[in-house]
């Protein structure tokens, strides 16, 4: 059973889409039903993936390997390591709670559901994924439930935001196309294949330095637009304003992971002399991201629109750490550094995902079926009025902002202690954007739920037990990984301290 259970995992909610299309259109909560079992049951299963893993192994796991196409050397292959674990049982959790908070959704409820679930299979795909034809159509295939999503069930600007995500990562998957294309070209033909394990063992571009660059450009592309990086990263405010909540959700907990993931996955150790060589331009970028990300969250009126560029600031954090790492390579006094830094880097994924993951909930609670409004601006006092909805929602930003003891500090303190070991220079100017972001947060908990009661709000209800039930764990999980992160970073360490050794 084990040996099957990524394939299990994977399909798994693409067979609930398949029996959703097929109910009466009038059964709507029959197909919400469906939709909750494929998605509860593809959770359990990725949690079922920790029995059969060995936490203290690295190298891939549970791998399933079948011949594809085999006269272009194509493979069905899959496997699981720390890197990709943790990212994986976020995507089912979130898939989970946004299909939970999805649960008043009317219009088109067919296909809602169905995309959503078939994006999810999507998303696994790419962590499990370890070919690059099946990487590159699972990749792509992400894409497509998004565009919809938010051209569908989007706000006003829904179709420009739609097309705007759409052609942004379609151009950055045709450069990924070109560089993997690069790679398998140049290996003899008696070796040429789309294995990545086995194009990391045998750098078809490690003598061919112009190539690997152009290899490294095609991934970067293709990566720095997913995170997003600046200036790769206009087309996020729109999609994550226009989107629905269940679809931020999954935009910013998962789909800005996809690009971080490629860099730690494919390019650190695909080409890791070509990485090194433009680290410190890679880490600049990332450093402009965080600060810029945090002032221009600052000035924003809109709270969806601010949690949106506050992912930019975040993600600046994970780029930084994976660039440290890239700096320190062919530096073995820099070894211990490269991997804390790494540490921090994946540990900052799995922490915005759940944070920011909340935080977009959060805004659909007050903006979908109460308020109707987002403006920071238009509420105040709303802490004496909905003490179980301003809880959370301070838990979610103190979290967000760095406070010790809780997920995004534990991620912040290892991308500084393991970037400041390679460039304690711009660690230094890193780390001004927490006191951005501290400001920004603070400054927004006080307007909305401090002062005098906006009477205007005066009847607002509290969370009710759905919106309890998709918030509620996501805040116990950034106390409980804050207070106590050693199981996850367990995990994860032996993944990042096995790709340092092999960068040496």
């Amino acid at each position: 059973m084990d040996r099957y259970l990524l394939t299990i995992m994977l399909f798994l909610p693409l067979l609930g889409g398949l029996v959703i299309l097929l109910t009466p259109k009038d059964r709507e909560q029959l197909m919400r039903q469906v939709a909750l079992a494929a998605s509860l049951l593809c959770f359990l299963v990725s949690l079922w993936l920790l029995v059969p893993f060995e936490t203290g192994k690295a190298g891939m796991q549970l791998e399933e390997l079948y011949a594809w196409i085999p006269s272009v050397g194509i493979n069905y292959r899959l496997g699981i390591d720390g890197l990709s674990l943790p990212l994986i049982i976020l995507t089912t959790l979130l898939t989970l709670l946004s299909i939970v908070y999805s649960w008043r959704i009317d219009v088109r409820l067919k296909e809602y559901l169905f995309l959503f679930l078939l994006l999810e299979t999507g998303m696994l795909g790419v962590f499990v994924a370890l070919d690059f034809f099946l990487f590159y159509v699972v990749w792509e295939i992400t894409l497509v439930p998004m565009y919809f999503l938010i051209g569908i069930w989007g706000g006003p600007r829904k179709e420009y935001a739609a097309i705007k995500f759409f052609l942004f990562t379609l151009v950055g998957s045709l450069a990924m196309l070109l560089a993997i294309l690069l790679l398998y070209f140049n290996l003899d033909p008696a070796q040429r294949t789309f294995d990545i394990l086995k194009l990391i063992e045998l750098q078809p571009l490690a003598r061919a330095p112009l190539l690997a660059s152009l290899a490294f450009w095609g991934f970067f592309l293709s990566f720095a637009i997913k995170v997003p990086m600046w200036p790769f990263h206009t087309w996020l405010p729109d999609a994550h304003v226009e989107a629905p909540t269940a679809g931020s959700v999954i935009l910013a907990g998962i789909l800005l992971k996809l690009g971080t993931y490629g860099f730690v996955r494919i390019s650190l150790p695909m080409l890791p002399e070509t990485f090194k060589l433009y680290a410190f331009p890679v880490a600049i970028l990332a450093l402009i991201g965080i600060v810029y990300g945090a002032l221009v969250a600052m000035a924003q009126p809109d709270l969806k629109k601010l949690v949106a560029y506050s992912s930019v600031n975040h993600m600046g954090y994970v780029m930084l750490g994976t660039a440290a790492a890239a700096g320190a390579i062919g530096t073995p006094a820099k070894a211990a550094a490269a991997t804390t830094a790494l540490n921090g880097a994946v540990f900052e994924m799995i922490a915005h995902g759940i944070i920011t993951g909340a935080l977009f909930l959060i805004v659909g609670v007050i903006y979908d079926y109460r308020a109707h409004v987002r403006g920071v601006d238009d509420f105040g006092g709303l802490g004496a009025k909905l003490p179980m909805y301003t809880g959370i929602t301070t838990v979610a930003m103190l979290a967000s902002l760095g406070l010790p003891g809780l997920m995004g500090f534990v991620a912040e303190f290892l991308i500084f202690v393991g970037s400041f070991g390679v460039w304690p220079q711009l660690t230094v100017v890193a780390v001004t954007g927490v006191i951005f972001s501290a400001a920004m947060f603070l400054w927004t908990i006080q307007r909305i739920f401090l002062g005098p009661l906006n009477e205007r709000w005066a009847q607002l209800p509290d969370l009710d037990r759905r919106e309890a039930i998709s918030l509620v764990p996501l805040a116990a999980l950034m106390l409980i990984f804050g207070l106590y992160p050693r199981p996850l970073l367990d995990v994860i360490n032996v993944a990042m301290t096995s790709l340092v050794t092999t960068l040496k």
